[in-house]
Formats: C-alpha cells, structure tokens, sequence
C-alpha cells in the first residue's frame, strides 16, 4: 500500500507524507479509517519510527489526520476537503488544457468526443486506430 522509492531525491518522511494523502484523495483511506501504527509501518517499511512519526506529526499538523490515545491514528473529516480541492484543482487544469487545445485549433466537438470516450478512468487512454 505504501511504498519508498530510495532513489528519490525527498527524504523518507516527505514521501510518506505524499504517499498517504494520495491515498486519502484517491479515497482508498476514506474520512474515519485508522491508518497503520507507526510501529506496524516503520516495520513493514523497514524504517526508523521517528521517520513514521514526523510523517504522521506533518499530517496531522495539516489537519488530514488525528490521533487517538491508546487506539491510534485515523484518516480526518477534513480529509474529505483536501479529496475536493484536489478534484477542483484537477478541473482547472483540464479546463486549461481544453482551451490550449482549442486556441491550437481543435475543434469543441472532437473535445468533446474525446472525453465521451473515456468510460473507464483505470483504462488506458488510446490513440485513434490503436488497438490492444
């Protein structure tokens, strides 16, 4: 579920911190569920538990998680506004990308074709002629 790249040029702690609220925003930890003890993650990862316990003090500093005395730490309601904001976020670049698209010529209509062809977000996105 959560993974390190040792290549990447963050520090362990920043990746765990992006790695969780792109869990949280792609709604695979949803607002209330208990996330992984520091304990349970730093062993899974094979990483120290200050490191796990910094990424979870920036998360809840940022209001995305809370702990709980004795029982653990849980993904916040205000998690749920970070999932929208990254959706709106997502939306004005889309909408930009459209008008680019449309200043370079493309027509509004094959736009919007294209996007009527997008039934399935975890498919693959094809080029005209192609097949699998």
């Amino acid at each position: 579920m959560i993974s390190i790249d040792y290549k990447d040029r963050r520090s362990i702690y920043e990746q765990l911190v992006d790695r969780i609220k792109a869990l949280i925003v792609g709604g695979i930890l949803p607002s209330g569920s208990q996330i992984p003890s520091v304990r349970q993650l730093s062993a899974e990862l094979s990483i120290n538990p200050n490191t796990v316990q910094r990424a979870y003090s920036e998360l809840e500093r940022e209001g995305l998680i809370y702990s709980v005395k004795g029982r653990g730490n849980f993904v916040s309601e205000d998690a749920s506004l970070l999932q929208r904001s990254s959706q709106l976020s997502l939306i004005q670049k889309f909408s930009e990308s459209a008008l680019a698209a449309m200043q370079a010529g493309v027509p509004k209509a094959e736009l919007v074709q294209v996007l009527d062809g997008l039934t399935d977000p975890h498919e693959p996105i094809q080029s005209k002629g192609e097949s699998l």
